[in-house]
């Protein structure tokens, strides 16, 4: 109780204010400690290759109260393209980086996408529709959950969830840090600032206030450290005195400025207006690819399929065969090596297990990138020119067909 009337307090203080950026994973990660969990590492095979596209599956959760709080998938579909412009480096306001800062912006490598596999194996949009009889709620959690007038998480080692609901007071939005408890794992937005299109209240609606808070979600503090002149554990971004709300005039140096550049204001996580963040850095992107390492809280997403629809009312994806060539069993598909360099070597003791069948390669997203028939059971795929990354390989159709997950380096 005391956790949640701090959080109301706070919230009323801020009432009046002027419209300035407030987030609120700061103020959760005091109050809400209890919450943290560890995270199982079973069933993490590998750790992310060389500029590997990590691509998050993305579950969005609209909780309305009235017609205009129930958002269109529209608004919901111009969030995630507004999310992967800045994590990659395609926002196109990046041109207006000051030329001393220029050198830090930095493409992340990661992508999000909209579900299309749900929990049970079931196609789906990636977006849940959901009538609440809470007029708004606060930063406790009560949103994640349907039995107090909000929605129940899904896997949160397959899907990010993103809960979009009002939120009382000002606060804009707030994320759960790498390892706390599975049912509450994920990020909340208030309504009126999430997307770039739709019902949304200016500074806050060019999205984001979502690309800050899954950047705590991925392990990133902001920038000043939460703390006077503080540290956020980041080499490449320079030190300020504290955060800086509105639209900053390039140079804005403080007293903990280390040079004439001053502040680093356009960083997506400062506190400035929507249209005045611009850039993750080096440092940043490092920590964040970070969390996908082997036994990172967020590694199990590196071997996940619900961006891909061709899963829907199936099963699982099998578990990898990878094997030598002499330990390849009498009747099973053999990948090698895996993960691959260059050439990807396909072979079955059994010769008619391969011959004539098609062997289709997709992304992790469902694009097909290779067709090849196989003309005897000892096949050599060409992947050298492929990007790093996450991949699925179909062998066969109908009842004959095999899938195979395959990582190239």
């Amino acid at each position: 109780m005391k956790s949640i009337v701090s959080i109301l307090l706070l919230l009323l203080c801020q009432w009046g204010a002027q419209a300035q950026r407030v987030c609120g994973t700061d103020e959760y990660a005091r109050h809400m400690p209890l919450q943290r969990g560890g995270e199982s590492t079973e069933g993490i095979l590998r750790d992310t290759a060389t500029n590997e596209n990590i691509i998050i599956p993305v579950v969005v959760h609209i909780l309305y109260n009235t017609a205009d709080q129930n958002i269109s998938d529209a608004q919901v579909i111009s969030q995630i393209t507004a999310l992967n412009n800045d994590y990659r480096l395609k926002n196109l306001d990046a041109a207006s980086i000051p030329d001393v800062f220029k050198g830090l912006a930095a493409d992340t490598r990661i992508n999000f996408c909209l579900a299309k596999v749900d929990p049970n194996m079931r196609g789906t949009t990636g977006i849940i529709h959901k009538n609440t009889s809470r007029t708004y709620f606060l930063a406790d959690d009560k949103m994640k959950f349907s039995a107090s007038g909000g929605d129940d998480a899904w896997d949160r080692k397959k899907y990010l969830n993103i809960w979009v609901c009002r939120i009382f007071g000002r606060t804009l939005g707030y994320a759960t840090p790498p390892g706390v408890a599975a049912n509450v794992d994920g990020v909340v937005i208030t309504t009126t600032s999430f997307g770039t299109i739709g019902n949304l209240n200016a500074p806050f609606n060019k999205g984001r206030t979502a690309t800050h808070e899954i950047a705590h979600w991925l392990g990133i503090k902001h920038i000043w450290g939460d703390e006077d002149c503080g540290d956020d554990g980041i080499g490449d971004t320079p030190k300020q005195e504290t955060y800086n709300y509105n639209c900053p005039v390039f140079p804005s140096v403080s007293s903990c400025s280390p040079n004439s550049n001053g502040d680093l204001f356009m960083n997506f996580m400062d506190l400035t207006d929507d249209a005045c963040m611009k850039l993750f850095t080096h440092g940043q992107k490092k920590k964040m690819r970070g969390q996908f390492a082997i036994n990172g809280p967020r590694n199990s997403f590196l071997n996940g399929f619900a961006c891909d629809s061709s899963y829907a009312q199936g099963g699982p994806l099998p578990i990898d065969t990878v094997a030598k060539p002499a330990e390849i069993p009498a009747d099973p598909i053999s990948l090698f090596p895996n993960p691959v360099d260059n050439v990807l070597n396909i072979q079955c003791k059994s010769a008619t297990a391969l011959t004539g069948k098609t062997a289709l390669l997709f992304t992790a997203t469902g694009q097909l990138v290779r067709q090849q028939t196989l003309q005897s059971s000892s096949e050599k795929m060409l992947l050298g020119q492929l990007p790093a990354g996450l991949y699925v390989l179909q062998i066969g159709e109908r009842a004959e067909k095999k899938i195979f997950k395959v990582i190239k380096n």
